[in-house]
């Protein structure tokens, strides 16, 4: 692992991410010293040592959110990301934030991934891995109804070269499986043009390249073909045609990770789980894969 720290970020303080970190953290299993915590100043008191961010007088209190619970959560996404790219961090794991609760204070990004993709550069992708399934996803927080017209053969072509490296990166095979947007993907044209107007251009200009992908397939046997082995990564062409199998099967094995960047940020693949928050409840399991992650991939 690189010798420098990984940044890791409170996410809301209402929310389950200071638990869990601080769970991580108390862990003898845990290099503790690996990782520096950013959150509020009474949390970063607690738990002796980290960064301190937003309003010092603000105490969170589990499972109610409040301005400026989310003013620290944004201050702490600020502090990771630059401290990324001066290189006092050599990654960052985001604990979850609550959308609409950033949007109230200011936010203007549709999440965090488009957040440090503009205070980076670069070009996102969408990724999740860590447990029995690997999924890179084309397009993401966008309204079910603007997917076809946002979909391209090079939007297509940049998900699949990004998944193809982490896959080799994560030292796993690199045969992939690239979902159809319509139904049975699109059944030769009678049940939408997209799948052969854009996707397969797309993947034949890859496999011209040798990259091992078939597709478009049908998106309701994809997954069931990376689990019996057939694929050791899938590419969907939107958020919950990933991420439903994805999370059925890996709900607390997977971690999110952005890849095309600069830089290296993973997440938990859950919310803030307001509703468990202070409760003991909470499952540590998608933080761990998070940090592992970000470990394997900085160094």
């Amino acid at each position: 692992m690189s010798r420098r720290p990984i940044a890791v970020t409170c996410g809301d303080p209402a929310g389950v991410g200071p638990e869990l970190i601080r769970a991580w953290m108390a862990d003898p299993n845990n290099d503790a010293s690996q990782v520096v915590p950013i959150g509020p100043t009474s949390w970063i008191r607690e738990l002796g040592s980290g960064l301190a961010v937003g309003p010092e007088r603000h105490r969170a209190t589990p499972g109610k959110p409040e301005a400026d619970g989310h003013l620290v959560a944004l201050a702490a996404m600020e502090r990771a990301a630059e401290g990324c790219r001066t290189g006092e961090f050599a990654a960052v794991v985001t604990g979850p934030v609550s959308k609409q609760g950033l949007t109230s204070v200011g936010f203007r990004h549709p999440g965090q991934t488009e957040f440090f993709a503009e205070r980076w550069g670069g070009q996102p992708v969408m990724a999740f891995a860590g447990g029995r399934m690997t999924v890179a996803l084309v397009t993401w927080h966008l309204p079910l109804s603007d997917v076809p017209a946002l979909l391209s053969p090079a939007n297509v072509v940049r998900t699949i070269e990004a998944l193809d490296r982490l896959l080799a990166k994560l030292g796993k095979g690199r045969r992939i499986g690239v979902c159809g947007l319509n139904p049975h993907a699109g059944e030769g044209g009678l049940l939408g043009a997209e799948d052969d107007r854009v996707i397969r251009p797309a993947i034949e200009r890859l496999v011209a390249k040798g990259l091992d992908i078939k597709g478009p397939v049908s998106g309701d046997t994809a997954f069931a073909r990376h689990l019996a082995g057939e694929f050791d990564g899938v590419v969907a062409m939107y958020h919950d045609q990933g991420l439903a199998p994805l999370k059925t099967v890996d709900f607390a094995e997977a971690a999110n990770l952005t890849l095309g960047l600069p830089h290296v940020r993973t997440s938990p693949d859950h919310g803030t789980a307001y509703d468990l928050a202070g409760k003991g409840r909470a499952d540590r399991r998608s933080l761990d894969s998070a940090i592992r992650l970000a470990a394997r991939l900085a160094r």
